[in-house]
């Protein structure tokens, strides 16, 4: 489990259904990341059991309540297509509606940057937006990410579709120097 100030990052666990549920259903959620809405409290089951179960996949919880507003992890080699290095890793992420503009994300992802970085040895860490989507965009420049490329004609096969995408990069060293516990 990693803690910040307001927040739990922790592994989910199938009792997160219903809360999973409540936010992945929205439209306005899961189709901007690449993904469709959630139909069912069970098929949120099924993405905890089988998406949301990585080695280093986190609930985003408010301290107060415990319970799962969004998601965060560092997709390891294997788990990602933007690096095949052991080294490297990409950040992903998505947050309920109700809870955005309150600075979670950026909260949230300052703690697993330092994660990646200090405790698994990471020396690059990759992420990504597809066109449109502004709120990661703004996520990813309060962090530090630096643009690194667009990519045309990315597929997009839980929704069908292919889009843009631009991919952003943070190395160790450029954390260090200038967004370690500062931006």
């Amino acid at each position: 489990m990693l803690k910040t100030e307001r927040l739990l990052l922790r592994k989910w666990t199938e009792a997160d259904a219903d809360s999973l549920f409540q936010y992945a259903s929205d439209p306005e959620v899961g189709p901007i990341t690449g993904w469709p809405p959630h139909k069912s409290v069970e098929e949120s089951k099924e993405i905890i059991r089988n998406v949301l179960n990585g080695p280093e996949c986190y609930a985003i919880c408010e301290k107060e309540n415990n319970i799962a507003i969004g998601s965060i992890e560092l997709c390891l080699n294997g788990n990602t297509n933007m690096t095949t290095r052991d080294d490297a890793c990409e950040l992903g992420y998505w947050l309920g509606q109700p809870f955005w503009g309150r600075g979670y994300m950026p909260e949230a992802a300052k703690e697993l940057l330092r994660h990646g970085f200090e405790d698994l040895g990471m020396e690059v860490v990759w992420c990504g937006f597809y066109d449109g989507n502004q709120k990661s965009k703004r996520v990813q420049e309060k962090l530090g990410f630096v643009f690194h490329h667009t990519c045309s004609e990315v597929p997009v096969p839980l929704l069908h579709e292919t889009r843009v995408e631009h991919v952003n990069v943070m190395t160790k060293e450029h954390w260090g120097k200038c967004c370690a516990g500062r931006c």
